[in-house]
């Protein structure tokens, strides 16, 4: 019976309690996570300019990395959730083995060619030779030694997946403390050990990650409370269906981090043109927006396999209740994070050692970016919807209309006709294009896949 109970969670809790209950660990991981990434740039900013603006080149490669996990992760959580929704556990317990395999894969992949080209990738955006070194040190670190952020984030997924949100918070948690503890001691030299500087954040990071992996295998295949999947590889196949099954709904969160990655690149490159400082900017920016953004990524996490359960086992009451309860707490978190982005820019660059430059730059942005929050928290809601119906495709057409086809070209054009203050007009006027297509995707796919979903005809009635 106990088994059954813990089974069957997300099927027949009450919507509410399920949401805040799955939802809450992750936003509290998520927050520490953006913690982190907001304390090791202030770590950064206090070593150099040119440190911090290294750092802020090797930022768009970093989220490479992290959507290519995030990209696999979300494909198998998405699969094992619909499949546990209608009882093939057999079928999920493969689908988890092969996102785990796709991950290690994936990561050598990735591993080799930051090894072996971060210097060259540096150099496309700076001719400084400071500011290449500071940025080839921080990214060949810790693209070399991507295996355990990827690994660990396909495995936080996988959990997830079955309902199971405090052991991804604590792993998230873990990795995060780990790095937060050691960036000073190894940035500015503590307890006997050399001051490293950026190469310290890297290897800070490095080992934070790989605290979370390890933890990460130990809740997965340890753990006696992880009793919904058994995960195994003594009889490992391959199975081409399964991984197209993934990368179904995965391949649009790689593609949509890899265009999110190139648009940031384009943007540095442009922004470099004004002044390394505006870079600064934008870098303080996206740590700081993570801060507001990872709570809403952290509901959405607990979001994504109450939805996917509940249209595998065919309960439209339940789905369209997680849905509108997803909106209404993604939409409060954003418009919070507006206030707070319009009231206290000055505070929030102060924080990294900002000089008169960077707040005559920073304060605009800030302003001006943070009017596209609320609209981006339904947009975000959305893409989560559509991948829980395996549907990802809607997902990538929004991210590279909103990237490739608008921010980038608006950004350009604005900056050459009215300078580096209206650049930052391109990222509201993105969001509005954003939210009209997902709407559009989202009424296209309640007629199609959602309207006529019937609890009567699933297996669980």
């Amino acid at each position: 019976m106990t088994d059954l109970v813990k089974e069957n969670k997300m099927g027949t809790q009450p919507i509410s309690k399920l949401i805040i209950s799955m939802s809450l660990p992750m936003m509290l991981s998520m927050l520490i996570l953006a913690l982190y990434n907001i304390v090791d740039s202030i770590f950064v900013a206090q070593v150099s300019q040119n440190a911090l603006t290294g750092v802020s080149l090797a930022f768009p490669f970093q989220m490479l990395i992290v959507g290519i996990g995030v990209g696999t992760g979300v494909g198998t959580n998405s699969l094992i959730a619909r499949k546990l929704g209608e009882k093939q556990h057999d079928y999920a317990n493969r689908v988890g083995a092969t996102g785990l395999f796709l991950s290690v894969v994936s990561s050598i992949l990735l591993s080799l060619v930051f090894f072996l080209f971060s210097e060259k990738l540096m150099s496309m955006f700076s001719d400084d030779p400071d500011i290449v070194y500071q940025a080839t040190t921080y990214l060949k670190i810790c693209g070399s030694l991507c295996m355990a952020s990827v690994v660990a984030t396909v495995s936080e997924k996988i959990l997830q997946a079955t309902g199971n949100m405090l052991h991804p918070m604590l792993i998230q948690i873990a990795g995060a403390v780990t790095n937060i503890i050691l960036d000073p001691i190894f940035i500015f030299g503590y307890l006997g050990i050399k001051p490293m500087g950026v190469a310290g954040a890297a290897y800070a990071t490095v080992i934070g990650q790989t605290v979370s992996m390890i933890l990460a295998f130990y809740f997965l295949f340890y753990h006696k409370k992880n009793d919904i999947l058994k995960i195994k590889f003594r009889n490992f196949v391959l199975d081409i269906k399964i991984i197209l099954e993934i990368y179904e709904v995965g391949i649009a969160s790689i593609l949509m981090q890899s265009v999110t990655s190139f648009t940031t690149l384009m943007l540095n490159a442009m922004l470099i043109a004004f002044s390394p400082v505006a870079v600064n900017v934008l870098g303080v920016y996206f740590k700081i927006q993570s801060f507001i953004f990872m709570p809403v990524f952290g509901l959405t996490s607990g979001a994504l396999p109450i939805l996917a359960y509940n249209y595998g086992a065919k309960n439209k009451e339940r789905f369209l209740k997680a849905l509108r309860l997803a909106l209404t707490y993604a939409l409060s978190i954003m418009i919070i994070g507006f206030l707070i982005m319009q009231l206290f820019p000055t505070q929030l660059l102060s924080l990294f050692n900002a000089d008169a430059e960077m707040l005559s730059i920073g304060v605009k942005a800030f302003r001006t970016i943070s009017f596209a929050f609320p609209l981006a928290a339904i947009t975000i809601v959305f893409v989560t919807t559509f991948n829980s119906l395996g549907r990802g495709i809607y997902s990538l057409i929004i991210t590279l209309t909103r990237q490739v086809v608008v921010i980038l070209p608006s950004a350009y054009f604005f900056s050459k006709l009215f300078g580096l203050d209206y650049l930052w007009l391109a990222y509201p006027i993105a969001e509005v294009v954003g939210i009209t297509l997902a709407a559009a995707f989202m009424a296209f796919s309640y007629k199609t896949y959602i309207k006529n979903l019937s609890f009567a005809d699933s297996n669980l009635a």
